[in-house]
């Protein structure tokens, strides 16, 4: 089910209690025929809200991508509750590929509740706005823009860091798609800025030729409502590199500084040419 469409990507066909089959892009954002990380997780969302009667929504998404996908054969995501109270609900999200098991996330879902107190990290000030970049190269939602930040320095407390603006050309149809969005836009920037102080050594052009590359887990928290039609800054850092393993973490916020989201990666940076999303 290959759609080229970049808005029916979330749309997910049912094909049983629970399960979904996902449409796919007409190829790998990354190039070759590994199916990308961020796609599984945006879907994953959306099979989530799919099970939903729209009174809770993803609070906290944890994915651990096991085995690499092909987007030669279907796959498909099953949806298993197995808490659901009045303010709070949980479900396991496995993706399939036949016999395959690719990857497996834990969801926490919440209701929404006012604020009784309200704090968040401020987003960071000395950073060009959207208007004042340029087209950013990197792995976005298909249709989204991506525009570049200037930024004071490469680097923050001895640790890479970047940022980058992204946006749906217009409103998102929902919550869960805004968030499916952005989490597509998380999963494929953190192993390439982590090899940024390295490149005497390490070059994202080895990738999957003479190095192992690949995201192992990510975890996704969503904060507040935001639209992914609006002007999105996602700010990261790689946090640590060292053991063949690299983790890095972000955060999203509105134009005008609201925190939406943040985000956490554990990947692999090691030598071999094995593919994506494949550390079995």
């Amino acid at each position: 089910m290959t759609r080229t469409d970049p808005s029916e990507l979330l749309s997910l066909e049912p094909a049983g209690p629970g399960r979904y089959l996902v449409p796919m892009p007409p190829g790998s954002q990354e190039g070759g025929n590994v199916v990308f990380g961020g796609q599984l997780m945006a879907q994953m969302i959306m099979a989530s809200a799919a099970e939903s009667d729209g009174s809770k929504y993803v609070k906290t998404m944890h994915t651990i991508f096991s085995r690499a996908g092909s987007y030669a054969e279907p796959v498909h995501l099953q949806v298993e509750p197995f808490h659901t109270g009045r303010s709070w609900a949980s479900e396991l999200i496995t993706a399939w590929q036949g016999e395959r098991l690719l990857a497996r996330a834990l969801a926490l879902l919440t209701s929404d509740e006012p604020d009784l107190v309200a704090h968040q990290i401020v987003r960071p000030s000395d950073v060009s706005g959207p208007e004042a970049g340029e087209t950013a190269r990197g792995i976005v939602f298909p249709g989204a823009e991506a525009r570049t930040v200037k930024m004071p320095s490469e680097t923050s407390d001895g640790v890479p860091v970047m940022c980058f603006w992204t946006r749906m050309p217009g409103p998102a149809r929902s919550l869960p798609a805004s968030q499916a969005m952005l989490a597509w836009a998380t999963n494929g920037w953190l192993i390439e800025l982590s090899m940024r102080p390295h490149r005497d050594t390490v070059r994202i052009e080895d990738a999957h030729r003479s190095l192992s590359t690949g995201v192992i887990a990510q975890t996704l928290n969503f904060h507040r409502e935001f639209d992914a039609g609006s002007w999105i800054l996602v700010s990261q850092e790689a946090t640590f590199a060292g053991k063949g393993r690299v983790h890095g973490r972000g955060a999203a916020y509105t134009e005008d500084g609201t925190l939406v989201a943040t985000f956490s990666q554990d990947s692999m940076v090691r030598p071999g040419g094995r593919g994506t999303h494949s550390p079995l």
